[in-house]
């Protein structure tokens, strides 16, 4: 019994690759295993990562697939049906549950067969363990940028603490004192305080 096969390609903003590339190549598989093409669908310059209902050639398949209107999926990679691997293997689980297997040529997958059911089951587990280990990466990293990142107000030089200190002993006011130093009234009130408690200027310095 010969085989209906539709052909699904997709580019995204990749000038190196085109759907005639993919196409010309899923052609000559098609013919070499002596399949019968009877459907081509196509999106170009389409993310991946895009739903359904931003590609319209997905759609296509999509409804052909419910219709029954071929018995495999034929695509260049993977990565042309999507970039999420859980929608992939919900796709791969939708398809087949209506009898349409899948065939990718860059992986050299054909779901039609045992091994080839496995083999793609293999690669959505080492897919997800890659996307782990970047997200993995990615939050080491963060943590490390956090880790350099100083909290609050950089710390006050000993020379303007000292300035600070000499201006309130000398019984410039708070306010004064800040303005001429270039602090904030706070900072200088506790430097104020920590004189007092050390018993060098009295509290009651003017504000």
């Amino acid at each position: 019994m010969m085989k209906r096969v539709c052909l699904y390609a997709r580019t995204s903003t990749d000038k190196n690759q085109t759907v005639e590339n993919q196409l010309r190549e899923l052609q000559g598989v098609a013919v070499r295993l002596g399949w019968t093409v009877v459907a081509v669908y196509t999106d170009e310059g389409i993310s991946g990562a895009k739903g359904r209902d931003q590609r319209p050639g997905f759609d296509s398949l999509l409804k052909g697939v419910a219709r029954k209107e071929f018995d495999m999926i034929a695509a260049w990679s993977v990565c042309r049906l999507g970039r999420s691997l859980q929608d992939l293997i919900a796709f791969l689980a939708d398809v087949q549950a209506r009898g349409v297997d899948l065939y990718l040529h860059q992986q050299a997958i054909d779901t039609s067969t045992p091994s080839g059911r496995m083999l793609f089951q293999l690669l959505g587990v080492f897919s997800e363990f890659e996307r782990a280990m970047i997200r993995s990466r990615v939050v080491a990293g963060l943590d490390r940028v956090r880790g350099k990142k100083r909290l609050g107000r950089p710390p006050m030089s000993t020379e303007r603490i000292e300035q600070i200190k000499a201006m309130l002993l000398a019984g410039r006011g708070i306010r004064e004192t800040a303005r001429e130093t270039g602090a904030g009234t706070a900072t200088v009130q506790r430097v104020k305080q920590s004189l007092a408690n050390d018993g060098i200027v009295p509290e009651t310095v003017a504000a």
